[in-house]
């Protein structure tokens, strides 16, 4: 079967079927702006939804092949050595997501979502990982295409536009994010199916190209902070996901592509409010119960770094939580006494205890927890 090549000169679209899209327009702006609602309700959501955002970038990692899951990640970066220098790997592709987004965003408080924004993200996408020989923040100056490992560029599934084309595609790309459009997130499921048919870069575009949409949502006001959750979504339906995106080059099918991720909106906004109201709801909960339990000043300092980093190390809290380290013994201890965390390594000797807020971790990835304190 011969390859797609990308869809030249058919960006942007100009055929859409707004009878197909208009029963999901409505729905899917209005799901985002109720998860909105939870978003603005909830102090330091980038904060109290980490868990979240990282569960993101191992889902839009393992879109791509990686293995790592939330729980190995987590660990990680509580001190636990990987098991495989593969595995390793993994995890530093979905610490870098992480740290990319994050750098964005703070760049996006005196710049625009732009090229230069994106060509920052990808740098720090592909720092010290695998990929990182493959020009990290610069548009690729060779062919690439898309297929099985080892396949020619002759029997590839996809094949995008030469190197010499990809800047103008990209100016294009950048333009038509920039011109006002009919609706926002129809235009955002157009940009993300553009930069995936661009691959403007060697290595890290697929990541890359689930990591704008949440900088989009902020960009354009429909969400106060990036914490929107999208990769769930795609990777339950990575085969559909692959092939909506191939449709666009193949059929000029963008109505079917952006029925797909307005759909994937709709869903991802629900679950979004369930989960982040539930973080919430634990929060206010947890907030009351350690203020009553340990009757000290850093109790709700100490609360909220639990739930930045829901698996640590103790002497990790000690060191970078603000609170006094006498008065971080006696927190922790009493948390641990009544049932908040889990013991995943006992401390020893100059070994210090690794701990893990479970009831957090539930929510995050999506198991019920009925036993509260």
């Amino acid at each position: 079967m011969p390859p797609v090549y990308y869809h030249q000169n058919k960006f942007p679209p100009s055929d859409l079927d707004l009878q197909r899209l208009l029963p999901l327009v409505g729905p899917a702006n209005a799901g985002l702006a109720r998860y909105d609602g939870i978003l603005s309700a909830i102090p330091n959501a980038n904060v109290l939804l980490a868990p979240l955002t990282t569960q993101e970038a191992v889902l839009s990692s393992r879109i791509e092949g990686t293995q790592a899951t939330l729980g190995e990640v987590l660990e990680f970066e509580a001190g636990k050595e990987a098991l495989s220098e593969e595995k390793k790997a993994d995890i530093h592709e979905v610490l870098n997501y992480r740290l990319a987004l994050q750098n964005a965003v703070k760049q996006m408080e005196t710049l625009p979502l732009s090229q230069r924004l994106i060509k920052g993200a990808h740098s720090v996408l592909m720092q010290g990982v695998r990929g990182r020989n493959k020009a990290p923040g610069e548009y690729r100056r060779v062919p690439n295409w898309i297929g099985p490992a080892g396949c020619t560029i002759e029997t590839a599934r996809f094949v995008p536009p030469g190197a010499e084309k990809v800047p103008d595609a990209m100016s294009a790309w950048e333009r038509y994010l920039h011109a006002d459009a009919p609706d926002k997130l129809v235009q955002l499921a157009i940009l993300h199916a553009e930069f995936e048919a661009i691959h403007p870069f060697l290595d890290g575009n697929g990541r890359l190209g689930r990591l704008l949409i949440p900088l989009y949502l902020v960009d354009k006001k429909l969400l106060s902070t990036p914490n929107f959750y999208i990769s769930a979504y795609f990777e339950a339906r990575r085969d559909e996901y692959y092939d909506r995106l191939l449709a666009v080059s193949r059929d000029n099918d963008w109505t079917g592509w952006c029925v797909f991720f307005l759909t994937a909106i709709v869903e991802q906004s629900r679950s979004n409010h369930s989960k982040a109201k539930a973080i919430l709801d634990l929060y206010q909960e947890k907030k009351l119960w350690i203020t009553e339990l340990t009757h000290s000043q850093y109790a709700i300092r100490a609360l909220d770094w639990f739930f930045s980093r829901p698996v640590f190390k103790s002497s990790d809290f000690y060191t970078s939580s603000g609170v006094p380290v006498p008065t971080a013994r006696n927190i922790l201890k009493k948390l641990t006494n009544n049932s908040m965390f889990s013991i995943l390594r006992p401390g020893s000797g100059r070994s210090p205890a690794v701990l893990m807020f479970s009831q957090l971790i539930g929510i995050t990835e999506g198991i019920e927890i009925i036993d509260r304190i």
